[in-house]
């Protein structure tokens, strides 16, 4: 089962890295990973996903929370939360490829953000869903580039 980790840090050299070694050391894999600073200053987030069993997740949290530079790690799974990740595409948009292309970007309200005569250069924002349906609708043009974020995720607002 996949999971979202949110994982509050102290922005400190060498965070990064002891998170990671903590997943890699135990045979865990990050399928994602995105880390920014806060609001408040010397503290970052990190947003973890991952695959594994609940028991395996509770390790996994348990082994975060033992590190020093840790403040809070909460599972994001199971609870309602937004999740959302950037893609950017280089795609083939030649002769008349490129209105076939612009109405699928249309669709998926992605923008151009860069032009040129023979490829367009595309963002979208979304789940991993509809980045993957995006790829899969666009592939048939020629997708030259792909760079992608990696979630990012917040747990949603009270609700009744």
């Amino acid at each position: 089962m996949r999971h979202i980790l949110s994982i509050l840090v102290e922005d400190e050299p060498g965070v990064l890295s002891r998170v990671a070694g903590l997943f890699s050391g135990r045979g865990y894999n990050i399928e994602t990973l995105n880390v920014a600073p806060t609001l408040t200053e010397g503290l970052s987030m990190m947003t973890i996903t991952t695959e594994g069993d609940e028991a395996i997740i509770e390790q996994i949290v348990k082994q975060l929370r033992k590190l020093v530079t840790t403040l809070k790690v909460v599972d994001l799974t199971g609870v309602k939360s937004v999740e959302r990740e950037m893609m950017l595409l280089r795609v083939d948009a030649e002769g008349g490829k490129r209105a076939e292309v612009l109405r699928i970007v249309d669709i998926f309200r992605c923008k151009v953000v860069d032009v040129s005569l023979d490829e367009l250069v595309l963002e979208v924002t979304g789940t991993q869903d509809k980045l993957t349906a995006l790829i899969s609708l666009l592939q048939r043009f020629g997708i030259k580039e792909v760079a992608r974020t990696g979630s990012v995720a917040m747990r949603r607002g009270m609700q009744e």
